[in-house]
């Protein structure tokens, strides 16, 4: 597994107890966004529309990085899964698990934390303070004692992700715990891309490349038949441009298979030489703040989705 950016804001509650702020619960509130966000047209606008109003079962299996991987057998095989070393309740159980060299340490309850171990990593890189974990961490093992990484696990089981300024629901109902996954790698021993299928009601309508996790990033935006996209969500498009993936129609298919059930979720998958790998599915890509320049791509994004009056 490799991680994923979130940059949304969407970081955890500052409370020692994983609880949302009084705001979070007050009425008056929840009553003004519902109002706000009533007649969405945009993209984005229909993210926030989304979690506001969909509160099924579903959501919280997408959003848990653990129960998910139950979604992805059932629906299309464990041969998509990258490999599971560990999911702990208890952080301090990492003391009585064999690491490998290499793997990715995460929270299985929020975005934007993890801890990626592996050889290739800078020398002088360190873990960050616990208190300070919730990032992007590459370190080498020798730089990864297990005393803190139980100490950044337990951190990350005592907050609460997606308190951001939208209020990312379902992630209140996922249970915090630790996740320890394969690294996975690209043939030159790098990050793989990492591929992002935008599926709107069964039907992917858009896919976002993201390369050089760990070095120059880059970002490219791409319709089904690999068509690119003249829009920008922050980095610079690759150079030169990604040939279109060999097994791409396997991954769409994959992708709307996995998306079944909903009216939009974002699937994230690797294309390896040998096998295509899942990553993970986003219910609030961006937590409703996605950027679109030009800024009329919000509306051509949000084009294919139509959402429904009441989530049933």
């Amino acid at each position: 597994m490799v991680p994923h950016p979130h940059p949304h804001g969407g970081r955890p509650h500052d409370a020692r107890e994983p609880r949302p702020r009084w705001r979070e619960r007050s009425r008056l509130v929840r009553g003004w966004r519902l109002l706000r966000t009533r007649n969405p047209e945009t993209f984005t606008e229909k993210v926030r529309y989304k979690m506001l109003r969909d509160h099924r079962p579903l959501l919280v299996t997408f959003a848990d990085k653990a129960a998910v991987r139950g979604h992805v057998a059932a629906v299309a095989g464990e041969q998509y899964l990258p490999r599971a070393f560990a999911v702990l309740t208890d952080p301090a159980e990492l003391r009585s698990v064999a690491l490998p060299p290499e793997y990715v340490l995460k929270p299985t309850h929020g975005s934007g934390a993890v801890v990626v171990v592996s050889p290739e990593a800078p020398a002088q890189a360190r873990l960050p303070q616990a208190r300070w974990s919730w990032v992007y961490a590459h370190v080498r093992p020798e730089a990864a004692p297990v005393d803190d990484l139980v100490a950044i696990g337990e951190h990350w089981t005592s907050r609460l992700y997606g308190q951001g300024p939208n209020r990312e629901w379902v992630y209140g109902q996922v249970p915090p715990r630790v996740l320890v996954e394969e690294l996975l790698r690209a043939p030159d021993g790098s990050i793989p891309d990492d591929y992002k299928f935008f599926v709107f009601h069964g039907r992917c309508h858009f896919v976002q490349v993201d390369s050089g996790r760990f070095g120059a990033r880059t970002q490219d935006f791409h319709r089904p038949d690999w068509e690119h996209l003249p829009m920008s969500g922050g980095p610079d498009w690759a150079d030169p441009p990604h040939p279109r993936p060999r097994r791409l129609g396997e991954m769409i298919d994959l992708a709307e298979r996995l998306a079944s059930g909903t009216d939009f979720v974002r699937v994230d998958l690797y294309h390896l030489p040998d096998r295509i790998v899942f990553g993970e599915l986003t219910n609030y890509p961006a937590g409703g703040d996605s950027p679109f320049h030009p800024a009329e791509f919000d509306a051509v994004f949000g084009a294919p989705w139509t959402v429904p009056r009441r989530y049933r």
